[in-house]
């Protein structure tokens, strides 16, 4: 399964697996985070466990681990649970380039 990431504009691509306590808290502040930015941004959570041929291909080595891509580059990862605001704050970066 190819992970089906927007040649233009923003992807956030979530690794995680069901069984991984950080990851669940992350779903939620995701979901928020595509309500809040709506058709700006493609959000896609991969299972590792399901798909470990794109963990492999993009070097997850922890979980959770979210990868930003930007026209189709992968331009920001973060590994870990961190605050909505980090997430918040590297989505509208790379909006705000998108615009200039």
């Amino acid at each position: 399964m190819a992970i089906q990431i927007k040649k233009e504009g923003i992807t956030l691509v979530d690794f995680g697996a069901p069984w991984c306590p950080p990851c669940k808290p992350l779903l939620l502040l995701l979901d928020e985070l595509n309500q809040e930015f709506g058709p700006n941004i493609a959000i896609i959570k991969i299972n590792v466990d399901e798909s470990p041929e794109e963990a492999a291909e993009y070097g997850i080595m922890s979980m959770p681990t979210v990868i930003l891509f930007k026209n189709g580059q992968p331009v920001e990862k973060l590994v870990g649970l961190r605050p909505k605001e980090v997430y918040k704050n590297m989505i509208t970066k790379h909006l705000n380039y998108h615009e200039v």
